[in-house]
């Protein structure tokens, strides 16, 4: 299948089989070019606040100097903030002084935070005072050297910034009291780099530019070690992949996920930086009428999400009344996109709901729809430049066309490896090269690849192999079902049943339901337990979580 490569005869036009030769040493060097040449142009936009590439340059030369100041180069530092004009300005500075970025979950616990911090040997962290209480829990049990603080208003003008923080600090209280010594705020960070002297520093593409923690739904959370060379090529080759659909300094894009997760912090931050777009950061989607009414106010053109976030603007009121003239790309990652999600959208804005598909290891965009699609066709899509694809079984054996196996990855875009686990990797990552994805796919005649379910969530029923996503897509066809979830069972005479966790806008019956998946699955598919939901557990992308339902 590897020298086949049948995708090839299905790639848009004009893009290429591989990427020859990169743009670009480091990632740091692609960000100063952007900045360089779009100076002028508005580069992201938070709170009605907006700061032009030529600002974002200076603010992160202040950033970077500041922590060269204080760390060495090669030094991990940590960011726990949500969508802020504070992100962009430090990852910037991390990179530029030659450290390495590690995001981190603002809702992590103190446990999770804690393993993370020293996993990664992280010297200073970036973190919003909202959750610096997580942090002052764990911090003296953690290699930090340096804090830095910050308000969720501290980049949006004295004015404007102060009243927001006294708001949500003294009316709201939504910071709760914390004790950690010897921190510097984000602004006096800012003041202090002014006078000081920042030292370009020259990075390799084989040098680490983010540890880039896995979800850990399996076993402990593994830092995926991302280098230059990953990120580099990763942008290149989706910027190769959208040449006719992304347009130089006239994007709007609309970044609603957080940019600490990896799909955001390449498409969004990375990727629409090249093309010099204004990019409209959104710090709380789940307040969906707070964002559709935030959407409102630009005539965006490219918008990423989960099929959760889709789902959600379209059964929020006004979403449907704003203005899509402009608006020409959607870009669905991280999840599986439901059908029914994918028509409503199309209906709705106009625009094709692409899948793409990708993982934390591989930066993460792995296989894409051809953006010129007219409708939804329920594949994750071609494997982009660079990029080989093969399905295997469990001997590692290369499937042929149309069966179903765990689909490998192999390009420039795989990741170094995990940090500090030589064992993990190795099981992960075959002495080829060929990442093990842990997915179920199939590939048709045409190179186009379709996602099964991952190997841990699929639900075996008297022998026949069932997959939770074809149940979810099916019963989200019915108009009362909002979303939903399946898992698997116990059982003693099938081995497995089918339990399905539903939300409905109308109330509904058990029965109702059954009847409902019976008309669209084979009979041994159908759930045959049905629990109502007010809501389904979600990651911090919004990806629902199967993990959270079964029982204990």
């Amino acid at each position: 299948m590897s020298n086949s490569k049948p995708w090839l005869k299905s790639y848009p036009a004009g893009v290429p089989e591989f990427i020859s030769e990169l743009s670009y040493d480091s990632v740091a060097e692609m960000l100063e070019n952007a900045c360089e040449k779009n100076s002028n142009r508005t580069a992201y936009v938070n709170f009605g606040k907006s700061i032009t590439y030529g600002q974002l340059d200076k603010m992160s030369k202040k950033l970077a100097a500041y922590l060269q100041s204080k760390l060495n180069k090669g030094d991990a530092v940590a960011i726990m903030l949500p969508n802020l004009l504070q992100y962009p300005i430090a990852v910037f500075a991390i990179l530029r002084a030659g450290m390495i970025v590690t995001n981190t979950n603002p809702l992590y616990t103190p446990r999770e935070l804690k393993h993370q911090l020293n996993d990664s040997s992280a010297k200073a962290i970036i973190v919003i005072e909202n959750y610096a209480c997580t942090l002052a829990e764990i911090v003296k049990e953690s290699p930090i050297e340096l804090v830095i603080t910050t308000q969720i208003g501290d980049l949006l003008g004295t004015i404007k910034g102060s009243v927001m923080n006294f708001i949500i600090k003294k009316v709201k209280k939504m910071v709760p009291d914390f004790k950690l010594d010897n921190t510097i705020s984000f602004n006096q960070v800012l003041k202090a780099g002014q006078s000081l002297t920042f030292t370009a520093t020259k990075s390799s593409l084989d040098d680490i530019a983010f540890l880039q923690y896995t979800g850990g739904t399996t076993g402990v959370s593994k830092g995926a070690m991302l280098t230059n060379r990953n990120m580099v090529s990763n942008v290149e080759q989706v910027r190769a992949w959208n040449h006719n659909s992304l347009q130089e300094g006239k994007e709007i894009v609309i970044t609603a996920l957080p940019l600490y997760h990896v799909f955001a912090l390449n498409a969004n931050c990375l990727l629409f930086t090249e093309y010099g777009a204004k990019n409209i950061l959104i710090t709380n989607p789940r307040d969906m009428p707070g964002f559709v009414k935030e959407l409102s106010h630009h005539k965006f053109t490219a918008m990423t999400g989960v099929n959760t976030l889709f789902n959600g603007l379209l059964n929020t009121p006004g979403f449907a009344d704003l203005d899509f003239s402009r608006f020409r790309f959607a870009l669905g990652g991280g999840m599986a996109v439901q059908r029914d999600t994918a028509a409503r959208w199309k209906e709705t804005t106009g625009v094709t709901l692409v899948e793409a598909y990708g993982l934390t290891e591989t930066c993460p965009a792995a296989c894409m729809n051809p953006t010129d699609l007219k409708e939804y066709n329920g594949m994750i899509g071609l494997p982009i430049s660079s990029t080989e694809c093969e399905i295997r079984d469990d001997d590692d054996n290369v499937l042929p066309v149309g069966e179903r196996g765990e689909l490998c990855i192999r390009g420039p875009q795989v990741m170094k490896g995990y940090l500090n686990r030589p064992e993990a990797t190795a099981e992960t990552i075959d002495k080829n090269g060929w990442l093990k994805t842990g997915d179920i796919a199939t590939m048709n005649n045409d190179g186009f690849f379709k996602i099964v379910d991952r190997k841990k969530d699929m639900i075996l029923v008297s022998g026949f192999n069932v997959y939770p996503n074809e149940i979810e897509d099916a019963a989200c066809l019915h108009p009362n079902i909002i979303e939903c979830a399946a898992i698997g069972l116990p059982d003693p005479k099938s081995g497995e049943i089918v339990k399905l966790f539903v939300v409905v806008k109308i109330t509904m019956t058990v029965q109702e339901v059954k009847d409902h998946c019976r008309e669209n699955l084979t009979g041994y598919k159908v759930p045959r337990h049905v629990e109502f939901k007010e809501e389904l557990p979600k990651s911090n992308v919004g990806k629902i979580l199967r993990k959270d339902l079964r029982p204990n």
